[in-house]
């Protein structure tokens, strides 16, 4: 199973939203589509499309490094920064363990690293930060995370000089 992880497309748009609702159902993580897509850029952001149909999808977006988006608003204005900010990546659930956020993961990357992004950031929610942790970020605890990403979240970093020598 590889599928092709392309850029978002207008059409796209409700697979991406059905996806996001589903894996944060019973959460305040929920933005719905509006929401998500004032945190897409181009090309930062992207699907993994398995024959024709949204398998998962990253969205990331120019955002000042130790600061993240309020997931009560829409963002309005556009960041110009040296940190992209990778706000959210979902797999379907029965795909998931299958390396395809990996994937999604290592795209993005690549496609920061090709921007002249110097540092990528994101807030681990769900007690993702050993994973986040073991993939070169590391946690920021003195970073400001608003409330609607839930207790226990963490602003975390990683320099994508240091990303490249793990091989990430």
């Amino acid at each position: 199973m590889t599928g092709l992880i392309r850029g978002i497309t207008e059409a796209d748009w409700p697979e991406v939203a059905a996806l996001e609702a589903g894996a944060y159902a019973d959460t305040s993580l929920t933005e719905g589509e509006t929401g998500l897509r004032s945190r897409a850029s181009a090309g930062t952001s992207f699907v993994l499309d398995l024959d024709g149909r949204i398998a998962g999808y990253v969205l990331a977006l120019p955002y000042r490094l130790f600061h993240c988006p309020d997931l009560a608003r829409p963002e309005r204005t556009a960041h110009h920064a040296t940190n992209l900010h990778l706000h959210d990546l979902v797999v379907s659930a029965p795909l998931r363990r299958r390396g395809l956020g990996t994937r999604l993961v290592r795209h993005l990357t690549e496609a920061a690293r090709a921007r002249g992004f110097a540092t990528m950031s994101l807030v681990a929610v769900a007690g993702k930060e050993p994973f986040w942790r073991s993939n070169g970020y590391r946690p920021h605890h003195e970073a400001r995370v608003p409330a609607g990403y839930g207790s226990g979240a963490v602003y975390m970093s990683a320099q994508l000089a240091a990303l490249r020598k793990a091989g990430r």
